[in-house]
């Protein structure tokens, strides 16, 4: 990965959505009836937005911002055959140590119109992709919005949820083992990542699951049951992704979009071994939140693979703080120094700023901010760099 003498900026997919569409993905996920003809009408003004937005804020790559998408993994339901019913997410286990934090947190949520992603539907059938049409008008009406709005972008990407994040989001309550359910969803959805890349355009695999379910799914399990789970899903991903360039392919693992004490976060160097494990080049983790900035430095430690890079998460997408320009500048060399060469780092954001419709904590006007003041910070380090 060649930044020549630049250093590149991107983000982690999810942009604030409009409160028209955010008010319609809310109808939609509680079961009320829509007019779809208006929900079309506003993602295309919508994803045509945040296309410009992109462009203005200085973003080397963009996306589509979700904005077609109710939340980073539900909006897979409608795309696979399987699912059905209701089943319950596990609360945080470090919200549970704090539980007038909690209280609080859930108060907030509650006075908020949005899409809650806590009680998904559960695997009731065979889990099969049977909607790739719906697949293929979502990269076919991005990259049309990307070629009328900023004609000379040369690189985009788009996401799509990490087989382990639908197995411990989705519950299985068909196959036998855990083991059957992973590998027919990391077969189902590897029709997304090989369309992405097919068409294209850069992959993104969202996969929180391969560090926040350890506080969640497997908090009260050992260690080591949890980084199996993490192994498996790695393996899983490798399969789903043969036959794509492993330059096309980034793997985005954070420990939660989520405002809490974080403090049972597995640490970074527990899992990052197995993350180094995936057959992909570009590695975003998130380093601007107070909880696991230190943690670049274990990329000394455990260094890149030769041709991996680094995305870095230089802005904290969960406080309407806008960064310093040197902040960021700072963080950006930071992560320099850890991977011993700037053409091996991008900058990006932890994480997304609307991972569920309504859920951003940050206003749409001061994400943006961010990522303008991003691309400021970003040329400051590379002025230093090279």
């Amino acid at each position: 990965m060649d930044s020549l003498n630049k250093i590149l900026i991107t983000h982690t997919g999810s942009l604030p959505r409009p409160d028209a569409l955010t008010k319609l993905y809310t109808q939609m996920v509680a079961g009320e009836p829509i007019d779809e003809g208006i929900l079309d009408q506003h993602i295309a003004s919508a994803t045509r937005s945040v296309i410009k937005q992109q462009r203005d804020s200085g973003i080397d790559i963009p996306n589509n911002g979700e904005q077609c998408r109710e939340a980073f993994f539900l909006y897979i339901q409608r795309r696979m055959k399987g699912f059905g019913g209701r089943g319950s997410r596990k609360p945080w286990g470090d919200l549970l140590d704090y539980p007038e934090f909690a209280e609080f947190s859930q108060a907030n949520f509650a006075a908020k119109t949005m899409v809650s992603n806590r009680n998904p539907p559960v695997a009731l059938k065979e889990v099969k992709y049977v909607a790739p049409e719906k697949n293929l008008a979502e990269i076919h009406n991005f990259k049309t919005i990307l070629s009328e709005e900023w004609p000379s972008c040369s690189s985009a990407f788009i996401t799509a949820p990490s087989p382990g994040m639908l197995a411990a989001a989705m519950h299985n309550r068909y196959y036998q083992n855990d083991e059957e359910y992973l590998s027919a969803l990391g077969k189902a959805v590897s029709i997304e990542y090989h369309a992405a890349v097919n068409n294209g355009l850069l992959l993104q695999i969202d996969a929180p699951d391969l560090a926040m379910e350890r506080h969640l799914t497997f908090a009260d399990k050992p260690v080591d049951t949890f980084l199996k789970f993490a192994e498996d899903v790695v393996a899983q991903i490798n399969k789903a992704i043969i036959g794509i360039p492993s330059d096309k392919i980034r793997l985005h693992v954070c420990w939660g979009n989520y405002e809490g004490p974080h403090h049972l976060d597995v640490p970074l160097k527990e899992i990052l071994p197995i993350l180094l494990k995936a057959n992909v080049d570009g590695l975003m983790l998130p380093f601007a939140n107070p909880r696991h900035q230190h943690e670049i430095d274990v990329l000394r430690d455990m260094p890149l693979g030769a041709n991996q890079y680094l995305i870095a998460g230089v802005v904290d997408p969960l406080t309407n703080f806008i960064e310093h320009p040197e902040v960021i500048a700072q963080r950006i060399e930071s992560a320099t120094k850890a991977t011993g060469d700037p053409t091996k780092v991008q900058a990006g954001t932890d994480c997304g700023f609307d991972t569920a419709a309504g859920m951003g904590r940050v206003t749409s006007d001061i994400a943006w901010a961010k990522l303008k003041v991003m691309r400021e910070g970003a040329q400051i380090a590379a002025s230093r760099l090279f």
